[in-house]
């Protein structure tokens, strides 16, 4: 048990320092690291890929709370935006969790890479939208709320991913973008952490230490240490290449959807 704690502490620490480097959630990390970490451990190939994002997600709630309050001191956090939007991301986390359950750990893989692939050619390129010519409507940000919370349930995330480009396509400065997609974390990770307990629930080939589909284990490591080293991550940023780090961190993430869809399609 302190091998395995000690390799998820290693873990939390990798993950704080890309989400510190780069801006976004350790969740693109967290959940193919877990995944193969799981592997390894001997759990179900039927659920390992439930327990990994599951997991992820719970990682998020602790990890959003000290990002949303460093945010909110610095006033960047558009709360009247983040309302309507946090009441579709709840309602797209709870279905986006069902969604993933109802899908086999290899059908789930394969999703994951696909997005995991599509990330990188984003990182790699620097593809960001175009400011749009509106600024989004309380129904709008609900709706996409709803598709944010949805896919980040799925994939383990928190959503800056898909977040930060919908609020800069609805005419929100970076900085505040950013800072209210980091508010939108924790409602995503707290109804995809809850529903994922539900889920999981007395399921089959889930280890001792399993509360639901999250292991407790992986969930403290990583809490204990991504916190932490997400500090160093902010530090570095100023200091190394960061278009150099993007696509050092794509070609990573190309790699791990390579796998994914390989070994689950051929």
């Amino acid at each position: 048990m302190l091998i395995t704690l000690a390799l998820y502490l290693v873990l939390g620490a990798a993950a704080g320092i890309v989400a510190g480097l780069f801006g976004i959630g350790g969740g693109l990390l967290i959940v193919p690291v877990l995944i193969f970490s799981f592997g390894l451990q001997g759990m179900s190939p039927e659920v390992l890929t439930h327990a990994a994002v599951a997991t992820s997600l719970a990682t998020i709630v602790v990890t959003s709370i000290s990002s949303v309050r460093a945010h909110n001191k610095r006033g960047a956090v558009r709360w009247q935006m983040f309302k309507p939007l946090a009441v579709g991301i709840m309602v797209g986390a709870f279905i986006g969790v069902f969604t993933a359950d109802l899908m086999k750990g290899a059908h789930l893989q394969i999703a994951i890479g696909i997005f995991a692939m599509t990330v990188a050619i984003q990182m790699a390129f620097g593809l960001k939208p175009k400011a749009g010519s509106e600024a989004p409507s309380d129904k709008g940000l609900a709706g996409a709320g709803g598709i944010i919370g949805w896919a980040s349930a799925i994939f383990g995330i928190g959503g800056g991913t898909l977040t930060v480009p919908y609020l800069t396509w609805k005419q929100v400065s970076m900085q505040e973008a950013v800072a209210t997609s980091a508010a939108c974390g924790l409602p995503i990770a707290c109804m995809g952490a809850i529903t994922n307990i539900y889920t999981g629930w007395g399921e089959e080939g889930l280890p001792e230490w399993s509360l639901g589909y999250i292991y407790l284990p992986a969930f403290v490591g990583i809490v204990i240490s991504s916190s932490l080293c997400a500090k160093i991550g902010v530090k570095w940023a100023h200091s190394l290449p960061g278009d150099l780090l993007k696509k050092i961190f794509a070609g990573f993430l190309a790699l791990v959807a390579a796998r994914f869809l390989l070994s689950n399609l051929f």
